[in-house]
């Protein structure tokens, strides 16, 4: 029998990080770790169904199966641009 896959997942809100860190069996794949985390349930404000989701830092579909030591990640949405974000900042510098 083949051991059992230790994975962390990850959400970060603007003021704190919260960090579990799972024991799933082989196989198991992206949703079935956040389900298992207890993140949703504590951070009502995820919603899965349009949330983006990765590991480490890569962007994964929810049925991507995990590997021993992997980092899932929930992505919160971005609230302004990248590109405007310099923009705004170069102004301000001038």
């Amino acid at each position: 029998m083949a051991e059992a896959l230790v994975v962390d997942v990850a959400y970060a809100t603007a003021t704190q990080q919260d960090v579990v860190r799972l024991q799933l069996a082989p196989g198991s794949t992206v949703e079935q770790a956040l389900l298992a985390s207890g993140l949703l349930a504590r951070h009502p404000d995820i919603d899965l169904a349009h949330a983006a989701v990765g590991i480490f830092g890569k962007l994964a579909q929810l049925a991507t199966p995990l590997t021993d030591q992997d980092r899932v990640e929930i992505y919160r949405p971005l609230l302004i641009d990248p590109k405007e974000a310099r923009r705004l900042r170069a102004r301000r510098k001038k």
